[in-house]
């Protein structure tokens, strides 16, 4: 399927249920888009957990993957999505991966080209992890 934003390939998946609560809309199923990173509510996913690495190879697997997509995907409403975004990457960490790290590749991965200024976000997020 394709995004409606760019054309690029989307990523379908099932939101894990202690992670519904960090979205808008509480819901069951997202997309990512692989290139611009739009995030958007699904009619439903896959049983598994899709290949994140075809976002970028930096990203993590399993439900750590799921929650950095989940967090990638807010970042171009941090405003309004802060504290839910802390609280992803934090999972993420826990989950034993580095977000920051994560974040640095995309931002210098030539397919991904996000909505929003990944140099300055990143900044900004380093600032919600430390604060």
């Amino acid at each position: 399927m394709a995004c409606p934003r760019c054309g690029g390939d989307r990523l379908a998946f099932a939101v894990p249920t202690d992670l519904r609560a960090y979205l808008p809309d509480e819901t069951d199923a997202v997309t990512i888009c692989t290139r611009c990173l739009a995030l958007e509510p699904a009619d439903d996913a896959p049983g598994d957990r899709p290949d994140f690495t075809e976002i970028s190879h930096s990203f993590p697997t399993g439900e750590t993957g799921a929650a950095m997509a989940l967090a990638v995907g807010l970042l171009d409403s941090l405003a309004l999505y802060r504290s839910e975004i802390s609280a992803l990457l934090e999972r993420v960490e826990r989950g034993g991966s580095d977000p920051l790290l994560v974040i640095d590749r995309l931002a210098a991965d030539p397919d991904v080209e996000p909505s929003f200024d990944v140099d300055r976000r990143r900044t900004q997020v380093e600032q919600l992890l430390y604060e």
